[in-house]
């Protein structure tokens, strides 16, 4: 299977969306957030990690902190926004290997990886849709390991 691109009127939808993905989500997994400033991708992180917890979770962005961990639910969070990271190998000292052994990671702006990200993850790029000030279009592109399991995680 190739890139899906789901229409989302409101945030209603990511938030269902991002709990269809958090059922199937797994430690190792890693979820690379692409999208514009404001477009959603925190509030999409925030949406999956709610999903999985037990109970509401206050999700900050961490733009500032670079990572959060959440580790209430199963499996385990660690959620990267690596907007302000200065150089590529600071992610080591947030301790990006530790997070991918012990975890479930969803990064923001994976870009500033290079050659960090790895070749097993989903991709999702959430876009401002032109239908409304609410709606987004959020393309799902899974590689490696993730193109096996999107059919069951997107649609299952």
């Amino acid at each position: 299977m190739s890139s899906q691109t789901i229409h989302i009127e409101d945030e209603e939808g990511t938030r269902l969306l991002a709990a269809k993905v958090a059922k199937g989500l797994k430690t190792g997994d890693v979820i690379a957030l692409h999208g514009d400033l404001g477009a959603g991708k925190t509030a999409f992180a925030r949406a999956l990690i709610n999903a999985l917890s037990p109970v509401e979770e206050e999700v900050p962005s961490p733009t500032f902190t670079l990572v959060q961990v959440y580790d209430a639910q199963e499996p385990h969070i660690w959620h990267f926004d690596l907007y302000r990271l200065e150089k590529r190998e600071d992610i080591l000292e947030l301790g990006w290997e530790d997070a991918r052994r012990q975890a479930a990671v969803l990064v923001e702006w994976p870009e500033r990886l290079g050659t960090l990200l790895p070749k097993d993850r989903l991709e999702i790029s959430i876009e401002f849709s032109r239908d409304s000030e609410n709606s987004r279009d959020i393309t799902l592109t899974p590689h490696g390991k993730w193109v096996a399991r999107q059919k069951e995680v997107i649609n299952g």
